[in-house]
This record gives structure tokens, sequence and C-alpha cells, in this order.
């Protein structure tokens, strides 16, 4: 999730779990301790790593539950024997620093990205996809009890407000967990339709909203792409097709950085050719023509040469946001007429 969500959950978990007299400090210190699990990206950076080794780090052991654990328990010692607060109520205290920590990889997981809860243990990251990166339904509620209890300080009110915000935003997430049961009913009834029952996929919140879903669903030539509004649909899901390299990327599939990212991806990307470039696509993040992370993998001397791998590079282009929200609130209130496309995002 974003910054400011992680800083106001970890704000308010761990306010709620100190004595009242502390629970301003233990906001702050709440705060700070939650941010620092995405600062992994910073040491990468300032080492030059390359960009897979940057994007399918991230979430890696920095996120891993066992990691946070051993780390928050090493703060606690440390704050145990220099800050008073922690040694006048030490078990308050170790709860409030490792729901700090614990809940931000926790939260993460809730979306598409992809966070690696057992590092070191080679399973793939972890992601249940039920809530966008970004989502005012969830974050509002803690906001506001973040500000309350940094304002009221140990009055009783304050952790009425704590409370309620913890409160209503676990009620979001089940809420989006609810949300993709009904979405993931809707896409089986329709692929088990086309012979697609079986085929992988994922569905996905669109932005800032759980009310609008995408599904992506992988096949031999391509994917398929779907979108749902628990708002507005009423008929059977429908797909449009799309066509991908995929010899081009199963060719390329044992290579080092392509190994990494359809591990990362758990095989959730489709290859293009653009010209002589062969870009690879991560489907979770972005929708049909424009997504988040794209990879320049192989190039070839001409159109009927053979693809050759090349050191992956990002590939970015331009996008229109504005145009995008819009189209995106228009979907959510508005089922396609038959046989119209089922949604597609403007091209810049």
């Amino acid at each position: 999730m974003d910054s400011l969500t992680q800083i106001v959950l970890g704000g308010s978990v761990a306010a709620l779990a100190v004595p009242a007299p502390h629970r301003r400090r233990a906001a702050l210190a709440g705060a700070l301790l939650a941010t620092l699990p995405d600062l992994d990206s910073l040491p990468m950076k300032w080492m030059g790593v390359d960009v897979v080794t940057l994007v399918t780090w991230h979430r890696g052991p920095s996120h891993a539950l066992p990691v946070l654990f051993v780390f928050g328990l090493l703060v606690w010692w440390l704050l145990r024997r220099w800050w008073a607060p922690v040694r006048e109520a030490p078990r308050r205290w170790l709860a409030a620093i490792l729901l700090a920590l614990l809940t931000h990889p926790l939260l993460d997981a809730f979306t598409v990205y992809g966070t690696q809860l057992w590092w070191p243990l080679p399973l793939r990251p972890t992601m249940w996809s039920s809530i966008f990166i970004i989502d005012p339904g969830y974050t509002l509620a803690l906001l506001v009890a973040f500000i309350a209890i940094l304002v009221v300080g140990a009055k009783p009110i304050g952790q009425r407000f704590l409370v309620a915000g913890l409160v209503l935003s676990s009620a979001y997430l089940g809420w989006s967990l609810l949300a993709k049961q009904m979405v993931e009913r809707d896409a089986q009834a329709a692929l088990a339709a086309m012979g697609q029952a079986d085929a992988p996929r994922f569905s996905v919140p669109m932005p800032f909203n759980t009310l609008l879903w995408r599904v992506v669903v992988m096949t031999p030539g391509g994917m398929l792409e779907g979108y749902r509004s628990l708002w507005a649909d009423h008929g059977p899901m429908r797909f449009q097709p799309y066509a991908g390299e995929t010899a081009a990327l199963q060719a390329l599939a044992h290579t080092p950085p392509v190994a990494r990212l359809l591990w990362f991806s758990s095989g959730f990307m489709k290859a293009v050719a653009d010209g002589d470039r062969l870009v690879l696509s991560d489907l979770r993040m972005g929708a049909e023509p424009a997504y988040s992370f794209q990879y320049l993998i192989a190039e070839r001397a001409s159109a009927s040469a053979a693809w050759q791998p090349v050191a992956p590079v990002a590939v970015t282009g331009p996008m229109d946001t504005r145009g995008a929200l819009q189209a995106i609130w228009q979907r959510l209130r508005h089922e396609p007429a038959p046989g119209a496309p089922p949604f597609a995002l403007p091209r810049p």
C-alpha cells in the first residue's frame, strides 16, 4: 500500500497497544516503524542494481514476517534500555512495535504486487489482490483516527477513535475479499461457457475502489481481459482477447532475468513485439494497452531473425492519467452495450 496508509495503520495499532499516557508517542513511533520496510529500494538504488533485481527484491527480506519479528525484538530490546516509556510498560510496547512492523507486509499482501512474507523460503510472493495499492476507502478511517490521537492524546475519546478506525478499515478489507469472491464467481461462469474454466487467472480491483474489477486469463495465444462492475453489470461477464508472443517468451523463459520476472509475477506476463524489440509487460499492474511495469528483454536483427536476449531495461511510455480515471468512473457506473468491448483504457 501507499506510504500514507502504512503510516496511519502503523501509528494506529501501536497507539492502541500501549497505556493511554503513551499513545501520542506510540502513534509517532509506530508511524516511523511502519515506513521502514518500504525503504528497501533506497540501498538497491544506491548500489545501482538492475531493474529486475530492484523490482523483484522490493517487498522481499524487508517485508518477510520472520525478519520483521526478529527486527522488532531487537528494536524493543534497545528501546527498553534507553527509553523510559518502554521500560514502564515493556510488554505493551513490545506488542506495539511488532504490530506496527508486521501489519505493513500483511496489508501489502492484499495488493496484487506480491509480498515475500516467508522469505527466505523459495515461495512465490503472496498476492491476495483484493485492494488497489491506493484506496481512500481503506485509508480515510485510519487517517482520522491517527490525527485524533495526536490531538487528544491520553483522553478516553482517543481510544474510541482508534477502535473505530481499525474496525472500519478492517471491515473494508473484509468487503474487498467478499467483492473479489463475487467477481470470481461471475468470471468462473463466463469462462466455463468459453471452455477456459481452468485457465490461470487473477482478479484485481481498478484504482481507488472495490466496485470495478479486472480479470485476466492466460491463454496459449496470449490473454483474455474482462471487467466486472458490481454496481452496474448484470449480464454475463465478457472478455476481450489479446495476442502475445508466447513462443518467444517460452524461448527466453530460461534466461535468469525473465525467469525471475515470471516467478515474481506468478507467470502473469505478456510479451509483445515492438518492431525489432520484444517488450515484456507485467499484466497485474495496469490494463490494456498501458502497463506500469514493462521491460525490454530481447532484440532481433530483422523480422525473420531469432530473438536475442538483452539486459532488461525498463520501458516507459505516455499515459493519459486523467482520461484513464474518467474511463474507469464511466465504466464503473455503466455496463457496455451488447457487442461493445468490455472496457479499454484510452490510448495516449
